[in-house]
């Protein structure tokens, strides 16, 4: 009996805070309390929603590694301080990539009517190296001879001798060229042969620069390899532009089919799940993971529930019972006294 009646307290207490909940919700606006129905219906089972965390996406950008050479006009038309413009923007760029020996490889290529290579993309494997020699670079000072730094890049900085990876690695090999005139030489060929050999080119004009140049120089589309800004003072807001799109080579970032999280794996990716669920046979989907229940008996749920009611009734029917016998053995002392009187 003092299981049952227990039993019975727990489960008046149960739905008595039930009940209170319902209404303190609905009390208060009974519109919210709809919302928040329908939303916890939508989202049950689900995954958390990914976010985004903004101080991550702009200072680092997680592309598939690179080979990249800078080609950097440093004429007599780009001033002193214009091309210090130049090296910031450089630098800038730096600090947007995942440098390293397994990661994105640079190197920056110095031209006006003669060339020079500044490094090579095996000199410098960490940023700090890379911005001190970006910024001891010396600008040249004579002609424009953007077709000559081209092929001097593509025979050159692109080499594995120089530090570029090999064909067999799938390496994106990316030049980004920064102009503010005419070229003296021809281009259109030169650039051809370099985009042939797997070099995408994106060509970024400044003030003067030629627009027809920049797009015989360019990489197919030329909406997304052709920029163009008024001021070298300006320039610097190409970096996002450049963040964009060079972490647009990320897989994951540029699309995938994963359910829950896409990894990188250099070229190509695979997918995981968020803890609590397993990678489906797809390779793509997942599952919750199986977890081992304990069923414990809860006289307010289920099956249960009628254990308890079944309980109850045995009760009532065995206080019935003494009610009964002990009604019966009263009535039959009654009886067997009164015969016993007569008799005496």
């Amino acid at each position: 009996m003092k299981s049952f009646l227990r039993s019975l307290v727990y489960c008046a207490s149960l739905l008595l805070s039930d009940v209170l909940a319902t209404y303190h919700l609905s009390a208060g606006d009974p519109h919210l309390s709809a919302a928040q129905s329908y939303a916890q219906t939508r989202n049950n089972g689900r995954p958390p929603p990914r976010t985004l965390n903004p101080a991550k996406t702009d200072s680092q950008c997680r592309s598939r590694p690179l080979d990249l050479v800078f080609i950097i006009d440093s004429s007599r038309s780009v001033r002193p301080g214009e091309f210090e413009k130049v090296k910031t923007f450089l630098a800038h760029m730096v600090d947007t990539l995942d440098v390293g020996a397994e990661g994105t490889r640079v190197a920056v290529v110095n031209y006006a009517s003669t060339v020079k290579i500044e490094f090579l993309l095996k000199d410098h494997f960490n940023k700090p190296d890379m911005k001190k020699a970006i910024s001891r670079i010396e600008p040249l000072a004579a002609g424009t001879m953007t077709g000559l730094a081209i092929k001097s890049a593509m025979n050159e900085a692109f080499t594995e001798l120089s530090g570029a990876r090999p064909r067999s690695k799938n390496i994106s090999k990316v030049a980004i060229i920064v102009t503010d005139g005419r070229p003296q030489d021809q281009v259109e060929e030169v650039s051809a042969a370099a985009r042939a050999s797997g070099i995408e080119i994106y060509a970024v004009g400044v003030d003067r620069a030629d627009m027809r140049s920049l797009q015989q120089m360019a990489s197919i589309p030329l909406d997304d390899h052709v920029f163009y800004v008024e001021t070298y003072g300006v320039i610097e807001k190409l970096t996002s532009k450049f963040r964009e799109t060079l972490c647009g080579l990320d897989p994951c970032a540029s699309g995938h089919d994963c359910e829950h999280i896409c990894i990188n794996s250099n070229v190509s990716y695979y997918c995981k799940c968020r803890t609590g669920y397993i990678l489906n046979p797809d390779k793509k989907t997942c599952s919750l993971k199986p977890v081992k229940v304990e069923v414990v008996e809860d006289p307010c749920k289920c099956e249960a529930r009628l254990a308890f009611q079944k309980q109850a009734q045995a009760a009532i029917q065995q206080l019935t019972a003494k009610h009964i016998l002990s009604v019966v053995s009263g009535g039959m002392r009654f009886i067997i006294n009164s015969l016993c009187n007569t008799f005496h």
